[in-house]
């Protein structure tokens, strides 16, 4: 069976949470299945799945339909940004005139928003409503689409899924370094020499990946945020002993995530960047719960306030505080995702808070008036 041989194989989601991939074959059942493909991509800082999607769309297409035969599913969809459908309608148009007699894919566009790429989102939007999460208690796999059992996974995921399935569980295992399975897809971005779209081992040494992918020397760097706009900040002294996996990010608030990884040069403010981040979030929620309309805007404010050095002790206590209320409190994970960014933050650029306050920062090039750029 195809899930033994995913299970074998260790592998796990490449969208974002990295759960088991044969847990979520093995947990869906029932009649009249759903298979859905998430390319929705959309984290500002991640080109992966549109460079898979443009460059490999029968694999990833492989991928569904095999999953598909697995859990006995006739309606397939792959959900991505409007922009790739030429492309993948090319690619499926060939899949029909081979006559190969599987089930068809559908493809639904993506709007590409923040939390668009959400899986009750993506429910939502294909049952005919719009782009935003779904308050939910009931898991995909038992009641999805339409209340039928379904499976949502990344688009990467499913394309090692077929990997899988023409090479063997061991082949992939030994693709990954330091005990870790495969290899992911990486999008290297912000202070790097070399950047862009790389195939890596799961469990690199991110000083590695640094040095042989971004070609970027890690005392250049302040700082490097990993998973995305929903993970956290590795700072550069813990570089070193830190891997790409979720077990070694954890301790920082950070993830492999959607596989972003972007550098944060010495010259730059953390806490400007995370401001700035911070700010993206709550303009990107749904505005269906007390915690993204009104919790998310307030922590981003909060956090601009730390960084302009305004009372920083009763501006810190007050990000304290609204963390605590907006964490697992939200209709969706947007807001746990933008809690976890905010603590990471805050950990890694305590310094910054405090030479803030004093009238002064620690990137290297600072100049007055960072006060006047925060609150901008």
């Amino acid at each position: 069976m195809l899930t033994d041989a995913v299970a074998g194989a260790g592998l796990t989601g490449r969208g974002g949470a990295g759960f088991p991939t044969a847990d979520k074959l093995a947990a869906i059942s029932g009649r009249r299945t759903v298979v859905i493909g998430n390319g929705a991509e959309g984290e500002p800082l991640s080109d992966k799945d549109a460079v898979l999607l443009s460059c490999a769309p029968h694999l990833v297409i492989d991928g569904l339909v095999l999953a598909a035969r697995e859990v006995g599913s006739r309606e397939v969809y792959l959900y991505a940004d409007e922009a790739r459908h030429p492309h993948l309608e090319h690619a499926l148009s060939e899949r029909r005139s081979a006559g190969r007699g599987e089930p068809d894919v559908r493809l639904i566009g993506a709007p590409g928003t923040f939390v668009s790429g959400e899986k009750s989102s993506i429910v939502n939007r294909i049952g005919g409503g719009p782009a935003v999460p779904l308050d939910r208690r009931t898991h995909l796999s038992t009641s999805g689409l339409r209340g039928r059992p379904t499976l949502i996974s990344n688009v990467e995921t499913f394309a090692h899924l077929a990997m899988i399935a023409r090479y063997g569980a061991h082949w992939f295992r030994s693709r990954g370094m330091n005990g870790a399975a495969g290899t992911m897809l990486v999008t290297l971005s912000g202070d790097l020499r070399s950047v862009g779209v790389v195939e890596v081992p799961m469990g690199i040494p991110l000083e590695q990946l640094l040095i042989e992918y971004g070609r970027t020397d890690p005392h250049a760097l302040r700082a490097v945020l990993c998973g995305g706009y929903h993970g956290g900040w590795v700072t550069s002294t813990e570089l070193h002993s830190t891997i790409l996996t979720p077990g070694s990010l954890a301790p920082y608030g950070a993830g492999p995530g959607a596989g972003v990884v972007h550098g944060l040069g010495v010259e730059r403010c953390g806490l400007t960047a995370a401001v700035g981040i911070a700010r993206f979030l709550g303009q990107q929620s749904a505005r269906q719960c007390g915690p993204c309309t009104n919790g998310l805007p307030r922590m981003a404010e909060s956090l601009a306030n730390v960084a302009a050095g305004r009372s920083p002790s009763r501006c810190e206590q007050e990000l304290l505080f609204l963390t605590d209320m907006v964490d697992g409190r939200g209709a969706c994970g947007h807001p746990d995702g933008a809690v976890r960014f905010v603590r990471s933050s805050m950990r890694a650029f305590a310094g910054d808070a405090r030479h803030h306050a004093a009238g002064r920062c620690e990137a290297r090039s600072a100049v007055p008036g960072f006060d006047r750029a925060v609150s901008s």
